[in-house]
């Protein structure tokens, strides 16, 4: 029974090969891009999952609180101060480390030198993490204060091989350090990445910051383990007393928050995940669902469209004796054989455009197709798809009366399938009015983001990382690029303008009351010229002056911290920093700093010649770029002859910022227009099948002198009104969604009604063109052809 119905099924694609074209295709894409998207989900939802005991791993967190006791904000944690303190008074966390570095500082074996990320954590570390060690005893691979562990690709790249236990490098053209350890590498779904790391010890040793425990510095992680993760609450109990029972200056509690959700649930409020990269994940799970549907409703709609077609068909069969049940079994079976045509198709357009997705997204996604979930996945897709598609069509063809089948006439194939049809037709363009949306929304507000002023003249400015001789002979290189003429100013200081790294509190100052203890400031340390370099703007006093030896004894703040300091005439007041008393001496307006989407932390600058790091340069813009950054290079590498030089616009900086809405937008533009070419296919396929259940009638009318205008106004006109139906629904609950994503900016837009109004228009305009093409088609055929049989 199974072959014959298989045959059948055969036959009849075949016969009607319109349809099932645009159903394998319609299909094939629409699971294509479902596959992709539930790829990246998975991506997303595995993240910081790759080790084992993943689920006991937690993250020291703080709750600021106000004078009050009421939460202002959620952040890192004093991880050096309070690792030591959990360790000894909390014995339910069985392993507690500190994590510091992660910049991009130079790692050497002879000539070969490059630079990668560094991280610096306390042995515990390989107790909490898992990391897969190919050489080396994690047991004792950081006990040594000489000691490195490299990642497979970073002893590759020094030494072209992974046996290279006991082998030396060099850190910063520096230090010797020893090889204690390689471990595979990290996958690109880790949060805490690094390409070696190092013991806490040796950071102490070539950083004097980190010598001393300190609770108000929260530029270190503190990571735990909880062997009995049911205990977490009893054990946050005692967390929360530890921060204002060690550190009187602020009132915060700490937290253990686990680490998995760290990336999907990392936003607070009122101290409770709200959620993060969540939010993104359902919009994916939403989209790709949203595809499969419309690819679903395609199969629904062409399915009864053609049923007029296969009533005598039916008819006949239930005449001779064919049950129902049998005529289900028989459509369901031309469904899946649909479903699994397509389900190959979409493995095939998945794995061919993979490389390109990965490459775009910067992650990578594979099927695995040695793990059977995968088949078990791709399979309960498959039964879905052609359950969901085939189902409705093979109870209703099933149910014709035989009676009726076989008559002329047969108003309920003709009225129950177009009213479904109708609902199904608004259900998807409603769907591509909620993308059209969402795309000119997410793209209007990278628009106003990136045209958002950002408080300093970001054009022609260019920085590079200060290592080796850079630091040394600073003052030279500043003369040597000055005289050049390939820069107009240079300053050096302790971070990028980009990239903010450096929070405390704990600031004083005249008239301090108690909520100023809690207020969380950012700190850059720089030295002459920052304001001529940068192009921040100065709203009162000055920048440091090299003229007066006074200055470095001074501090400049923002405008934001005026105002929250309550300071009237800032300028002259002296304020406190880790003990040292410096001078007001200029006030400058906000700028970006963090995330270009919310106002930044109050911030302060102090002078300093001994934090350094970063060199910001005020290229010339009376040369071309490639003249400056020519000379530059030749000045920079004649200095600095063992560290790589890496040179960044601030510009390029500032757009990686925007990277992931960046992503979300092409995302969303993408995936959205597969689900729109997909409506305006089975849109295109229910006006061909309208238009020749509608043949003689067109071509009397022909004949009767009917312009072609009238014709396709006739044929088209009902379908318009359904995708302006669709409008009218689509458009509000666009709103009601792209409203609560805007609302986790701080600077957003507004949604308007030109938004709302193109996205109409653009849904209706393409609808158009799909039916006009079907209908001056079937408007413009030879009535001689029609009515030769009559």
């Amino acid at each position: 029974m199974f072959r014959l119905n298989l045959k059948i099924a055969l036959r009849n694609l075949w016969k009607d090969k319109t349809a099932s074209f645009i159903n394998i295709i319609g299909l094939g894409v629409g699971l294509s891009a479902c596959l992709l998207l539930l790829l990246y989900v998975k991506y997303e939802v595995s993240f910081d999952r790759y080790f084992k005991d993943s689920d006991q791993v937690y993250q020291v967190m703080t709750n600021f609180q106000d004078a009050t006791g009421k939460i202002t904000s959620t952040g890192g944690s004093p991880g050096d101060g309070i690792a030591g303190v959990i360790r000894e008074q909390i014995p339910e966390v069985s392993k507690i480390a500190r994590i510091g570095g992660g910049d991009r500082s130079v790692i050497a074996n002879g000539e070969k030198i490059f630079k990668r990320k560094d991280l610096f954590a306390d042995q515990e570390i390989l107790d909490i993490f898992y990391y897969e060690f190919i050489v080396g005893n994690p047991k004792t691979a950081l006990r040594s204060p000489d000691g490195i562990i490299l990642t497979a690709e970073t002893a590759k790249l020094l030494f072209g091989s992974t046996d290279v236990m006991g082998r030396l490098v060099r850190y910063q053209n520096a230090q010797n350090l020893k090889v204690t350890g390689v471990i595979k590498n990290l996958p690109s779904n880790s949060s805490l990445k690094f390409d070696y790391l190092m013991s806490w010890e040796f950071f102490k040793s070539i950083n004097d910051y980190v010598k001393n425990p300190g609770w108000g510095n929260f530029n270190f992680l503190a990571m735990a383990k909880v062997d009995d993760p049911a205990k977490i609450d009893r054990i946050n109990a005692k967390v929360k007393k530890l921060f204002n029972e060690n550190y009187k200056e602020q009132r915060a509690e700490n937290f253990l928050f686990p680490y998995v959700e760290t990336h999907l649930h990392g936003q607070f409020l009122n101290g409770k995940s709200i959620g993060g990269e969540i939010e993104r994940v359902y919009l994916f799970i939403g989209l790709a669902c949203g595809i499969l549907l419309i690819a679903c409703i395609n199969f629904i709609n062409m399915a009864t469209a053609k049923s007029a077609r296969r009533v005598k068909e039916v008819g006949i069969k239930k005449t001779i004796g064919a049950t129902r049940a049998s005529l289900v079994t028989q459509f369901l079976t031309e469904a899946l054989l649909l479903t699994v045509v397509s389900v190959l198709l979409a493995i095939i357009i998945v794995e061919a455009s993979l490389p390109l997705f990965n490459s775009f997204l910067k992650i990578h996604l594979e099927i695995d197709y040695g793990n059977t979930a995968y088949w078990f996945g791709i399979a309960a897709i498959a039964m879905i798809t052609g359950g969901l598609a085939g189902v409705y069509p093979a109870f209703y063809l099933s149910s014709f009366d035989p009676k009726q089948a076989l008559s002329k006439r047969n108003s309920r194939s003709s009225l129950l399938s177009i009213n479904i049809r109708q609902i199904l037709v608004v259900v998807q363009f409603s769907f591509a009015i909620i993308l059209i949306v969402a795309t000119l929304v997410i793209y209007k507000q990278l628009q106003f983001i990136k045209n958002k002023p950002i408080g300093y003249q970001s054009a022609m400015l260019a920085e590079m990382s200060q290592n080796g001789e850079l630091y040394s002979k600073f003052d030279f290189l500043k003369t040597q690029l000055l005289k050049s003429g390939a820069v107009v100013a240079v300053n050096q200081s302790s971070q990028s303008m980009t990239s903010v790294s450096n929070w405390f509190f704990g600031l004083k100052w005249p008239g301090m009351d108690d909520r100023g203890k809690e207020i969380v400031f950012n700190r850059l340390q720089t030295q002459y010229d920052f304001v001529k370099t940068t192009g921040v703007e100065l709203i009162e006093g000055r920048d440091f002056s090299k003229e007066l030896a006074s200055d470095s004894a001074s501090i400049i703040i923002s405008a934001k911290a005026v105002r929250m300091m309550k300071l009237k005439n800032p300028l002259g007041t002296t304020i406190e920093l880790f003990g040292q008393h410096l001078k007001v001496i200029g006030v400058f307006k906000d700028f970006i700093w963090d995330s270009p989407f919310y106002s930044g932390k109050p911030m302060v600058i102090n002078f300093s010649k001994t934090e350094a790091g970063n060199i910001n340069m005020r290229l010339n813009p009376e040369n071309s770029l490639t003249h400056n950054m020519d000379v530059i290079n030749i000045i920079t590498k004649s200095i600095e002859k063992q560290n790589p030089i890496e040179i960044s616009f601030v510009d390029d900086l500032l757009t990686q910022k925007l990277q992931a809405e960046r992503i979300l937008g092409m995302l969303a533009n993408f995936f959205g227009g597969i689900a729109i070419l997909i409506s305006c296919m089975g849109l295109y396929g229910l006006v061909a099948y309208s238009a020749e259940q509608r043949t003689k009638e067109f071509a009397v009318r022909r004949v009767l002198g009917a312009p072609v205008g009238n014709i396709m106004q006739l044929l088209a006109l009902s379908f318009l009104k359904m995708v302006a139906i669709a409008a009218a629904i689509g458009t509000p609950l666009s709103f009601i969604l792209m409203e609560k994503w805007l609302s986790a900016f701080e600077f957003r837009i507004a949604i308007s009604l030109s938004i709302m109004a193109t996205a109409i228009f653009a849904a209706i305009f393409i609808a158009f063109l799909t039916v006009c093409f079907q209908s001056y088609k079937s408007a413009t055929a030879n009535p001689v052809n029609a009515l030769s049989y009559e």
